[in-house]
């Protein structure tokens, strides 16, 4: 029988189930780990990880209740499919020839409201994921390299807000906006300010403050905007 590989954890942290739960629902929600996969068996997993079978389980219950991996007595845990209804949703979306100005309009509506929800339902694993990616942004990173984190923090956010459907809605809006983007992240500045702006987003939703959230991202967005309309083309 053939399980998923599991890789080990980058750091230690105060709350070791929440550390582990992060770290899966990283591989989950970055593809690593697809739907589907086998874990290992806990006993393994936890060997692997480094970390005591009370925590692991701790994150299992906490993945499980997030709808992320399915676990059957006898059977062990596999990573779970995509909802019915956001995998029709993202089906339905996905052929659409969407003009950037509706995109734009749609990811003003639904990403204030995401941070909202994140920051009234957001739990330790999903600050420590979002702390991660703050961690590792800064401005004097590569172009590409500063948008693929950006695009890894709003993801996060997304699952934090505990809505599928609003995940698979971050997730086109993210496509379809992608040369806005592309765009904001060619410059130190825009770099910076994106970075800025996360930070304000995550203090705010760390503090379970949703209107803040909601503002910060609001504010965050018309920044992007006004850089990516300010950077040069080429």
């Amino acid at each position: 029988m053939t399980f998923a590989s599991i890789p080990p954890m980058r750091r230690p942290t105060r709350s070791v189930g929440a550390e582990v739960a992060a770290h899966l629902e990283h591989l989950i929600t970055s593809g690593e780990l697809r739907a589907g996969d086998r874990l290992p068996p806990e006993r393994d997993l936890a060997a692997s990880l480094n970390v005591s079978r009370s925590s692991l389980r701790e994150a299992m219950f906490e993945l499980e209740s997030k709808k992320l991996i399915r676990r059957r007595q006898g059977s062990g845990s596999t990573v779970a499919d995509i909802p019915r209804t956001a995998t029709e949703l993202h089906g339905n979306l996905a052929g659409i020839d969407i003009e950037l100005g509706y995109a734009t309009e749609l990811r003003d509506l639904v990403e204030p409201r995401i941070a909202q929800l994140a920051a009234q339902r957001a739990v330790a694993s999903n600050l420590l994921s979002l702390d991660e990616i703050l961690a590792r942004s800064h401005e004097h990173l590569a172009p590409d390299e500063s948008m693929r984190l950006d695009i890894e923090f709003h993801a996060l956010l997304a699952h934090a807000a505990q809505n599928p459907l609003l995940v698979t809605l971050c997730t086109m809006t993210t496509e379809w906006t992608r040369h806005t983007r592309v765009l904001s992240h060619r410059t130190a500045l825009g770099r910076r300010i994106s970075v800025q702006g996360h930070q304000t987003i995550y203090r705010a939703v760390s503090a379970q403050d949703g209107a803040a959230a909601a503002a910060a991202m609001e504010q965050h967005l018309r920044e992007v905007r006004e850089i990516s309309v300010a950077a040069p083309t080429r």
